[in-house]
């Protein structure tokens, strides 16, 4: 479920009989819940522009979601040692820095 370029990841609770969900990629925590689908779309909806017109209010800028893209700026040198690790490892430049920065990300992350 998408709106407003956040996305929701969405469960049930069947002992409950209800829908609920959580917006995904965000450091604050946006929750909300439904009968139905169409009932839990629209309080997705609602949470979504409750948490914006919160920020708003406060005068904060609101947590955006991740867009999956990462400018990266280098040096000529560098570039050249970035493309011929990832051609031995047979892989593009992108899966390459993808592989090497998730290891460095979890090793840090969990440091």
């Amino acid at each position: 479920m998408k709106y407003k370029g956040y996305t929701a990841h969405i469960e049930i609770d069947e002992a409950a009989g209800i829908l609920f969900g959580k917006v995904l990629d965000v450091k604050d925590v946006i929750t909300f819940k439904g009968n139905t689908v169409p009932e839990l779309e629209q309080e997705f909806h609602n949470s979504v522009d409750d948490y914006l017109e919160w920020c708003a209010e406060l005068g904060e800028e609101p947590d955006k979601p991740f867009s999956g893209n990462l400018p990266f700026r280098t040096t000529p040198q560098r570039h050249h040692q970035i493309f011929f690790a990832a051609k031995k490892a047979n892989k593009s430049i992108n899966a390459w820095m993808e592989d090497v920065l998730a290891k460095e990300a979890a090793k840090a992350i969990s440091k």
